[in-house]
């Protein structure tokens, strides 16, 4: 088997795994210093879905934004998440770095893909809201392992301090998007 079919494989199995709530797929993920760039397309690949979800209001041009505005918004969102763990709330156990929250983070947004089901308009609302809220609790998850706490009441304090940041950057991101075809 090939490096590529390796990786490729390697891939599937983690976002299955993280779209699973798999806290085991997460503790791979966060070892793994080399699945930063697995997280990032991760990142892509559920937001390139969102865009598609939703192309027949933004055109091509939104899936082109939402990707750019879902990286940096992981990017923002995980060091956020990880100054909030590491700094105001972390246990004696918490041990994390950027890059940690970044893999884990990254993966918690597998079940996003499942958004490229909103082209079938008469779903795509109930897609988006489903495929939101399961993404929220697989951060809950990833952050809960990724700042090694031992219960789940830690992480979701930490998600509901840090999510309003994150949730405006994206509201802001789709006001300037707009509702017109690009």
């Amino acid at each position: 088997m090939s490096d590529m079919s390796m990786a490729i494989r390697s891939f599937v199995r983690r976002g299955v795994g993280a779209a699973r709530l798999d806290p085991w797929t997460y503790e791979e993920v966060e070892a793994d210093r080399g699945a930063n760039g697995q997280a990032a397309l991760m990142v892509a690949l559920s937001a390139v879905a969102a865009g598609l979800g939703s192309i027949q209001n933004h055109g091509l041009g939104g899936v082109l934004w939402y990707t750019a505005a879902a990286l940096a918004g992981w990017y923002v969102w995980a060091a956020i998440a990880w100054l909030i763990g590491t700094r105001w709330l972390p246990t004696p156990e918490t041990r994390a770095d950027h890059g940690e929250l970044l893999r884990t983070i990254g993966f918690s947004s597998a079940p996003g893909v499942l958004r490229v089901l909103g082209l079938f308009a008469p779903i795509a609302g109930v897609v988006f809201l489903v495929s939101t809220v399961w993404m929220l609790v697989a951060m809950v998850v990833a952050v809960r392992q990724a700042l090694d706490y031992c219960t789940t009441a830690r992480a979701i304090a930490v998600c509901a301090l840090g999510f309003p940041v994150y949730a405006l950057t994206l509201a802001l991101s789709l006001l300037l998007l707009g509702p017109w075809p690009i």
